[in-house]
């Protein structure tokens, strides 16, 4: 990647001249970020349009390091005003690291730096932002057409999301990178009532949908339209399916509902800030400890989980993190056995770490980086599904989709309820179950993983609502899995789910 040139007045020269300052002023290090955020929403819900938002933002950030404390302040602005900020922003940040530095129980440390200079830019096919309104709306009211028809469907609703941020940034160890984020996606939800039973059907997930990096063409790929009456017949069809058995049963989870336990109980509990114990929010902390690197088997042999904000699609991939680190990938889990964390440069500098995975990241220009979860996958195995379901004893489970879940403040013990479950006979799915819910501890979990499936059932699933910190921030990635097997899950009835 080449540098970009810098030209007064830009957002580039605005971030260098906020960092000048507070090197002047006998910072440590320190960094800024502009940041423009454009955003779409569409919805339309039994009908009607319910959702037509377009919002943009544009700001300054500006961290410094001093006296081993770290100081952030931000201001809005615009292409014509936000050079008139720039001191005055970073004035603040040098204000705010003076006034924590006496509190401070440890310096701050950014382990390795932030030289890299270039530019990147998401693969876009069809610009999502150039896609007419009326075509958008009228694809959302075609598929809102198809879910109805059906005296059981009670609330039915699509949508589309598009995303694109640009970001300059210059940081004190000489980096200036430029990068274009564009990420869409949509959703088709049908919510039926039958027999006294309520039940709910998404596509292609239940997380608010699918999204992935890119263009209009992640749109065009769900295929809303043609899904829809599936979708609205698998909502009825569940009101007169029987509850999923409880007990102890092998399960195999589809990829979707992977992506959620990933997520929950393998993503969240390796951010290195969590395993550091200076993450406390939202079921903030983690079972696991630096110590256990390399030691603890956090899976059986067929588990393995790889951090990589390179992969094509993926929510969180970037050319660099909002620290200036280059993006890449890494092992979490080899083989089974813990071997790696994600941490960006605080977390890394306060663990003795050389350098960062390039894991941190804020919300927009008015939040500090912390340690965020990047596309985290499970490693494909072999075969199809198919081939799964056929070497599958009868009375086992398949599940897919998550419909809601619990997890404890140290990421160990969870529960997940999945919107559908077929039990397995003769080797396929045959009856459809509702309201299956298991639940487990995340490395013996794990650790009953007999089987993954191949590279042609493995897929991308974005999650676009993580929350985390305290003020919250949102942050989105993707995990990528095929469906896997799992032994002696512990299965609960209706009463313990509902």
């Amino acid at each position: 990647m080449s540098s970009f040139p810098v030209r007064v007045g830009d957002p580039a020269a605005v971030a260098k001249e906020a960092v000048d300052l507070c090197m002047a002023r006998g910072a440590a290090a320190a960094d800024a970020r502009v940041v423009r955020l454009a955003q779409e929403e569409l919805t339309v819900q039994d009908g009607r349009v319910r959702e037509a938002d377009a919002p943009e933002d544009f700001g300054l950030a500006v961290r410094v390091v001093k006296d081993g404390a770290v100081g952030f302040a931000a201001a809005p602005g615009g292409f014509d005003s936000i050079a008139d900020v720039a001191q005055g922003v970073a004035r603040r940040a040098l204000a705010v690291a003076r006034d924590v530095a006496p509190l401070r129980r440890v310096p701050t440390h950014l382990a390795g730096d932030a030289s890299a200079s270039g530019e990147y830019q998401t693969a876009v096919d069809e610009d999502p932002f150039l896609v007419p309104l009326e075509e958008k709306l009228d694809l959302l009211m075609r598929t809102d057409a198809a879910l109805s028809g059906r005296r059981e469907i009670v609330s039915r609703s699509a949508g589309i999301g598009i995303r694109r941020e640009e970001q300059w940034m210059v940081t004190s160890d000489g980096g200036l990178t430029h990068q274009v984020l564009v990420r869409t996606g949509g959703h088709a939800e049908a919510i039926a009532s039958a027999r006294g039973v309520v039940e709910r059907r998404s596509h292609p997930n239940g997380l608010g949908g699918q999204f992935k990096a890119g263009g209009f063409e992640v749109v065009r790929g769900l295929e809303l339209e043609s899904q829809a009456e599936r979708v609205r017949d698998e909502a009825i069809a569940l009101c007169h399916a029987d509850p999923c058995p409880e007990g102890q049963r092998t399960l195999i989870l589809g990829g979707a509902q992977l992506a959620l336990q990933i997520h929950e109980s393998v993503g969240h509990p390796l951010e290195l800030d969590r395993l550091l114990g200076c993450e406390r929010d939202l079921a903030g902390g983690s079972f696991a400890t630096t110590e256990e690197l390399g030691r603890l088997r956090y899976g059986s042999e067929q588990v393995s989980f790889v951090a990589d904000s390179t992969v094509r699609g993926g929510l969180d991939s970037r050319g660099w993190d909002d620290d200036g680190t280059p993006s890449g990938q890494f092992d979490l889990v080899r083989d089974g056995c813990l071997v790696g964390v994600q941490s960006g440069r605080v977390s890394a500098g306060r663990a003795g770490l050389g350098a960062s995975t390039s894991s941190s990241r804020a919300e927009g220009w008015y939040a500090p980086p912390i340690d965020r979860i990047t596309n985290v996958s499970l490693a494909p195995g072999h075969g199809s599904l198919d081939d799964l379901l056929s070497n599958t004893e009868d009375g086992a489970i398949y599940a897919d989709t998550v419909k809601s879940w619990l997890i404890d403040q140290e990421r160990r013990n969870f529960q997940f309820t999945c919107e559908i479950a077929w039990e397995i006979r003769g080797g396929r799915r045959a009856r459809l179950l509702r309201l299956p819910t298991y639940q487990g501890s995340s490395v013996s979990f794990w650790r009953s993983c007999d089987a993954v499936a191949g590279p042609s059932e493995w897929e991308l699933h974005g999650i676009v609502n993580c929350g985390k910190g305290n003020p919250m921030q949102i942050a989105e990635m993707s995990h990528g899995a095929a469906p896997a097997r799992f032994r002696k899950v512990q299965m609960l009835g209706v009463s313990h789910s509902n």
